[in-house]
């Protein structure tokens, strides 16, 4: 591995660490999870994505453990999430898309770079992307007992698939493009947020209550 790819792997995957294990302690917090459960679910939303990634093109699990140093920082900013005023948090709550969408650029365009440093084909790398950027909030929303917002939310995996293609296509690359790109997908996130930007969608629940019940006639 080159030592480019090196240093922008580190530093999305420092940002996203921060990003999604502030997610995850807040969502913790939310639903009344003692201590444990805030430390679990920042260090779920941070390295989930991440270890089904590993399990998809085939980078041996346990990496994970050798990941020291975002282990100490998802842990570090749980800590700190967790003893901060409350007042602080909710103040952070009105910038939680913007949170979200960092650690959504961030870990979309770290699984991408690691998914082509392994020669994988564009649809591997596409995936590669997604479950990083997406993987986390998934099983963070799981364990919440929430149906993930990813998934029926503003538009935002596609995001991160848009990411892995890019990169895939070999149209950003190196330090600089790669902040381009980072930048590109953080706006077209808060977009997708400012302006209900959504998936065609039909909900059978809407069909159903529209449909007048049979009557028996004697």
């Amino acid at each position: 591995m080159s030592e480019l790819l090196e240093l922008n792997l580190q530093l999305f995957s420092i940002i996203g660490t921060i990003a999604f294990a502030v997610s995850g302690a807040v969502v913790a917090m939310e639903e009344d999870y003692d201590v444990l459960g805030v430390f679990v679910l920042a260090l779920v939303t941070a390295f989930g994505g991440g270890v089904v990634r590993n399990l998809l093109i085939g980078i041996p699990v346990t990496t994970l453990w050798e990941q020291g140093l975002y282990l100490k920082t998802a842990l570090i900013a749980a800590a700190l999430v967790f003893i901060v005023p409350t007042s602080w948090i909710k103040r952070w709550k009105t910038w939680e898309s913007l949170f979200d969408a960092i650690g959504l650029a961030a870990f979309s365009i770290q699984g991408a770079l690691y998914a082509t440093n392994m020669n994988s084909p564009i649809s591997a790398v596409i995936v590669a992307a997604v479950m990083t950027g997406i993987g986390g909030g998934i099983i963070r929303d799981v364990l919440a007992g929430r149906k993930p917002l990813v998934l029926r939310d503003e538009i935002y995996a596609v995001w991160g698939m848009l990411a892995g293609l890019l990169i895939a296509l070999g149209w950003f690359q190196g330090s600089y493009p790669l902040l381009v790109l980072f930048v590109l997908i953080v706006v077209l996130r808060m977009l997708s947020v400012v302006f209900k930007w959504r998936l065609p969608r039909r909900s059978l629940r809407l069909a159903d209550e529209t449909v007048t019940p049979a009557k028996w006639h004697g």
